[in-house]
């Protein structure tokens, strides 16, 4: 049986011949696509379980690429790149990257980092239909949320906002995102509408935005429902 697919976008053919046939060495069934676009059409087409993702590519930036392959699914993607700060990093899995390889790297080393991500992964489980934070209770089912056991009236884009922030609780949902899922996806005006619906939407839940409860601003970025509460 051949192994996991993965989809490695490099647009080196110096560096991605040999690292696809070092990942078939190592077992995995590699498929290489040489820019952004080519990535993007085969991430559809390919249906791979895990995306390889440079950084440098020659037709769009990598971070782009991974902001559309994380807005169509929730393929895992390890971003590789030559720039290794802190905060490349942090930007790097603040956009839903699951990990994060810095050149000059081995073989080895990438199939132990990509095996670590699908084990962590495994099969994608759907956004439960009932989210309770803080007192914060979302059904997304019944489109009813409640603060405090007191149902609270939303308009239907407060309650996108908040629901496709639900789906990913205690993850940072970018800006791009929530503009493309709860406005339009060829949305071209400002995103101050977005803060506008998010200012209203704090306001109803009573969630100071200096020490907010329930929703949280990464400056730059996006933001952040918090995480439910583990039991135990």
């Amino acid at each position: 049986m051949p192994g996991p697919r993965i989809l490695l976008i490099e647009d080196e053919p110096s560096i991605a011949e040999p690292f696809a046939d070092a990942l078939a060495r190592e077992g995995f069934a590699p498929v290489v696509a040489g820019s952004g676009a080519d990535g993007l059409r085969l991430a559809r087409e390919a249906a791979p379980d895990l995306v390889l993702l440079d950084l440098g590519l020659p037709d769009v930036d990598g971070r782009d690429v991974c902001r559309a392959l994380r807005r169509e699914s929730s393929v895992p993607i390890v971003m590789v790149t030559a720039r290794g700060t802190e905060t490349d990093r942090i930007v790097g899995l603040e956009l839903g990257a699951d990990d994060y390889v810095v050149k000059p790297f081995s073989a080895a080393e990438v199939a132990a980092r990509i095996r670590a991500v699908l084990r962590r992964g495994g099969a994608a489980t759907p956004p439960p239909d009932v989210v309770e934070v803080h007192g914060l209770r979302i059904d997304r089912a019944a489109h009813r949320v409640f603060v405090d056991g007191r149902e609270v009236e939303l308009t239907r884009k407060e309650f996108g906002v908040l629901e496709r922030l639900a789906r990913e609780p205690g993850r940072v949902v970018t800006r791009e995102d929530l503009m493309a899922d709860v406005w339009d996806v060829n949305w071209f005006g400002s995103t101050k509408t977005l803060d506008v619906h998010v200012g209203w939407l704090r306001s109803k839940l009573g969630d100071d935005p200096a020490h907010p409860r329930f929703i949280t601003t990464v400056r730059g970025v996006g933001f952040r429902l918090e995480a439910p509460e583990r039991e135990g």
